[in-house]
């Protein structure tokens, strides 16, 4: 079972076919969705085309210093693209999110590929780079929920915070239970993908390896590791986040800031 199925460029004509098929019924039921359709189409392909070639001329290197580039860049991508998703909360600083993703990320990262799957160098590319993708892919969704829900709850408990203050309470112990809130939120999504995994849906990578000819069983154990690993990444990079962020809440003197 080792035999990889090519995918001819007519295979990837066809599938487009479902997108327009779906555009079309979009247009009959004017949902007012087909320019972001096409549009998300059209990005999907000329990126994932530019990765691969990226790809290609990395794992070709496979040099400590590109790896280490390459994911430090898709960390920057993804804390723009968390804090991008935070509508509610103006002007959070990306970096705190980069220092939240980049060292869940490569402390997870480190931790797989050299003792749980030994790659040889540890740092090896083929290895190292998929594994960064797949936990800042879901990480994103965490911290920008985090975030969200941190702002939001600081707000909703705002005279309780205050209280709190007024008490002596220091500013973690005062937002303590929202910082909790916070964390839970960012990482439910990854918990109820634990949830149903194997029963409701069969993840991307075990379904790639499969279709690739891997071994049904082995290609389980690696999904295992895959869906653990992400679970604390997602965990940790939320923590992290709540921990580096939080002071925001407040001014100099310990009071909570006038837009909250």
């Amino acid at each position: 079972m080792n035999d990889v199925v090519p995918i001819t460029n007519t295979g990837l004509i066809l599938t487009s076919l479902l997108l327009l098929i779906a555009g079309t019924i979009s247009v009959l039921l004017r949902l007012g969705i087909v320019k972001k359709l096409l549009w998300g189409t059209v990005r999907c392909v000329v990126q994932l085309t530019a990765i691969g070639y990226v790809l290609y001329w990395v794992f070709a290197l496979d040099r400590p210093e590109l790896i280490v580039a390459q994911v430090l860049i898709m960390c920057i991508v993804a804390a723009k693209t968390a804090t991008a998703r935070t509508p509610n909360v103006s002007h959070f600083p990306t970096l705190i999110a980069f220092a939240a993703l980049s060292v869940s990320t490569f402390f997870v990262l480190i931790i797989v590929s050299g003792l749980i799957i030994r790659a040889e160098p540890w740092y090896t590319a083929r290895i190292t780079i998929p594994i960064a993708g797949m936990i800042l892919g879901n990480a994103v969704n965490g911290i920008a929920l985090a975030i969200d829900r941190l702002y939001a709850e600081v707000k909703h408990r705002k005279d309780e915070v205050e209280t709190l203050l007024t008490l002596g309470a220091t500013p973690w112990e005062a937002v303590g239970e929202s910082l909790r809130q916070a964390v839970r939120s960012g990482i439910t999504p990854i918990m109820n993908s634990l949830m149903v995994v194997g029963l409701v849906s069969i993840p991307g990578m075990m379904t790639g390896q499969i279709l690739g000819g891997a071994d049904p069983m082995e290609a389980a154990r690696y999904q295992i590791v895959v869906m653990l690993m992400i679970t604390a990444a997602v965990a940790l990079g939320s923590m992290l986040l709540v921990c580096l962020a939080y002071k925001r809440l407040f001014t100099a003197d310990d009071a909570l800031t006038p837009d909250l």
